[in-house]
């Protein structure tokens, strides 16, 4: 039985075909940037990068739902 992806790493596998990279540096562009706020780093990925709204929603929403790192 095969496990469906679910919540905002479903949209991961066009996220990295779309836009040329992998999750990983996507989400270190969004950890290493000064912004904090959910709303500012879509907008960053939105007009710096390129995403759409729903991709770099769902890539801010798993990056910030993961353990701080430090």
């Amino acid at each position: 039985m095969t496990d469906t992806v679910k919540g905002p790493a479903s949209y991961f596998p066009s996220i990295e075909k779309k836009h040329g990279r992998p999750i990983a540096e996507w989400k270190e562009i969004i950890r290493s940037s000064p912004l904090t706020k959910h709303m500012e780093l879509v907008s960053l990925l939105k007009t710096e990068h390129g995403l759409g709204h729903g991709h770099a929603n769902a890539l801010v929403a798993h990056t910030l739902a993961e353990p701080n790192p430090k």
